[in-house]
């Protein structure tokens, strides 16, 4: 690839990439994010997903490869210079100041609009329109939210700066199946109010498939398959998962 492709948001191109020397997690991975979906990275524990997501923004630098959005190179980048060509991301523990108000929070969400106190203002009426139940809560602090409401929050703070691409990883992890799909639907709201491009990594596969545009598998840090969402039945993820426990 090279360039970016017409629609497409993000392309990843022969990614490596590991926390030691000589040990790559992403073992020459390449993928596309098309504008306007919600991309779904989907594969069995210890597969590279999450190292994907934190070295796309910045946490982790490349090895070798390129990152591209918008057609502009941004591998190797800071976190903050990641957040500020329009990608925000959303960790998998809720990522909120516990001790600070809902409000606050917002704030810190939107440091960078800081000097521009009318559209501060107005991206967090905004937020409070989009979720109400933190709205209710403004002035309370974040450790006293429920676990929905804190990544409520979660979700919020990145929202405040309007990404064009939202980073997602694991968000239903830990949760009781109940609650699962409300944070699908939690991540629904934000991409009608902000039209936000997001990028999924998520072990919940049989949940998460129904809300997907594009699924991509990964098993050892390289892409297995990939393909729209419909393609990606439970017998096929079935047989695909069982081929990379398998080997």
């Amino acid at each position: 690839m090279s360039g970016a492709a017409e629609g497409t948001l993000l392309e990843i191109e022969d990614l490596r990439a590991g926390y030691q020397r000589g040990v790559e997690i992403l073992q020459g991975l390449s993928l596309a994010v098309p504008a306007g979906s919600l991309t779904l990275v989907i594969g069995p524990n210890g597969a590279g997903k999450s190292t994907l997501l934190r070295t796309i923004f910045g946490f982790l630098k490349p090895l070798s490869g390129a990152i591209r959005f918008r057609g502009a190179p941004i591998g190797g980048l800071r976190p903050y210079r990641v957040k500020a060509h329009g990608i925000g991301f959303v960790p998998q523990e809720i990522n909120t100041f516990p001790q600070l108000t809902v409000a606050e929070n917002l704030q810190m969400g939107g440091w960078t609009l800081r000097r521009d106190r009318k559209l501060l203002a107005e991206r967090m009426e905004k937020v409070y329109a989009t979720f109400p139940a933190l709205a209710e809560r403004r002035g309370k602090r974040a450790g006293e939210l429920s676990g929905g409401q804190g990544r409520q929050l979660s979700v919020a703070r990145e929202m405040m700066t309007e990404p064009a691409l939202l980073l997602v990883d694991e968000p239903t992890a830990g949760l009781a199946p109940n609650l699962v799909g409300q944070v699908y639907e939690l991540l629904a709201t934000a991409r009608r109010a902000t039209g936000a491009t997001i990028l999924l990594v998520d072990q919940n596969i049989e949940d998460a498939i129904p809300h997907a545009d594009r699924v991509y598998m990964v098993n050892l840090g390289r892409i297995k398959a990939s393909g729209p969402a419909r393609e990606f039945g439970a017998e096929r993820v079935r047989q695909l998962i069982q081929e990379c426990l398998l080997g």
